[in-house]
């Protein structure tokens, strides 16, 4: 499979984004091609709105698995691309339409010619939200393939072309969602005296908060807490009922983010004391950390700098994935590809190179092979 094929099955994903656990279209995309090459060797199983491909090896004593995403973001597009996205408001601008176009293009080889192992092809809904990775775990669909090992990509904007970038151990943080509501007494504004301010209660949380990784977490670890979103109140001259705060945790250690939730939660009480109001919190998606088993990391390398190209070892993220829940099962290991955009992942105007398809075709298959 060549760029130009690479090229035109990332277009086509690229103009049919969708949501986590409603790619509809992506999935019968993806189905329609994997029929097309009606393969004797292969078999596939859906799961949800993913796909589950497993090519039977020529002499198979184990198991490698290849995870690739879906879904994409609710974002509005504004790349000026001819095959921008096609649903409004939504956007491939985390790089997922090239994550399943590199497992396509590895698949189509790997189907032509197997290696001795068995592969399993994994096409994962909802990676960005709710979260697939950890419901497909516990599938009978997956269990009925599971793997020995496995490995992931993920694009990175910072990272020229033909650069594979990774590390042994901690990749990318323990994260967490934070929605909070706060719910006081609502009245006019010329009698504050009678209502329970919310636009207060909430944001004397905020500011507080910003003391939990201050002044609760080792400086020598890493850690953050940031409130994104605040909404409260309906006009200017009424006292707010109501208030919700939307942000999100994210720490390198399991047991650091346990400690944030635990001082959220009595933050939380004290306002309630403190403000004479209810305050509900909902962690919504949680994220465990990418950890890369050190066993691959050296193999993985050598694999990479064979092909000629350029490896790295970066340092670890605050990004989240949950691809850790897998790693966490099953050892194995993710690395960065680097795609050379000027703008970064969850951004509107990311425009990844489309040569990295190549590179990240040859890096999987001949981890696959080799590895």
């Amino acid at each position: 499979m060549n760029l130009e094929q690479l090229q035109s099955i990332r277009r086509d994903l690229h103009q049919i984004p969708e949501l986590g656990f409603q790619e509809k279209k992506t999935q019968q995309y993806l189905l329609e091609y994997l029929h097309r090459i009606n393969n004797e060797n292969m078999e596939i199983q859906t799961w949800k709105t993913g796909v589950l491909v497993k090519i039977k090896g020529k002499n198979a004593e184990e198991t490698i698995a290849y995870r690739a995403d879906i879904d994409a973001l609710p974002i509005t597009e504004e790349t000026n691309y001819s095959f921008e996205s096609q649903h409004k408001g939504k956007m491939h601008a985390c790089g997922h339409d090239f994550h399943m176009t590199i497992a396509l293009g590895a698949l189509t080889r790997i189907a032509e010619n197997p290696p001795r192992n068995n592969v399993v092809f994994i096409f994962q809904p909802a990676e960005e939200n709710p979260g697939g990775a950890l419901p497909m775990l516990q599938s009978e669909e997956l269990k009925a393939w599971w793997p020995d090992r496995i490995f992931a990509l993920h694009i990175a904007p910072e990272y020229p072309v033909g650069t594979i970038a990774s590390r042994s151990g901690l990749l990318f943080a323990n994260t967490s969602e934070l929605f909070m509501d706060f719910k006081g007494k609502g009245g006019h504004a010329a009698y504050p005296h009678t209502a329970k301010d919310m636009v207060l209660a909430a944001s004397s949380f905020n500011v507080q908060a910003q003391h939990i990784v201050a002044r609760t977490v080792d400086p020598l670890d890493s850690a953050v807490l940031t409130v994104g979103k605040m909404t409260a109140g309906f006009v200017q001259n009424g006292i707010a009922e109501n208030a919700r705060l939307e942000g999100t945790m994210r720490a390198f250690k399991a047991e650091t983010m346990s400690g944030m939730k635990q001082n959220v939660e009595g933050l939380a009480k004290a306002i309630e004391l403190a403000y004479e109001c209810t305050v509900s919190i909902d962690y919504g998606s949680n994220y465990y950390q990418v950890f890369n088993h050190e066993q691959f990391m050296e193999p993985f390398q050598q694999i990479v700098e064979k092909r000629g190209f350029n490896y790295v070892e970066c340092p670890p993220a605050m990004t989240g994935e949950d691809f850790g829940y897998m790693l966490r099962d099953i050892p194995g290991f993710m690395f960065w590809l680097g795609v050379d955009s000027p703008y970064g992942l969850h951004h509107s105007q990311l425009q990844p190179k489309e040569e990295a398809l190549e590179v990240g075709v040859q890096v999987v298959e001949s981890t696959i092979r080799e590895l």
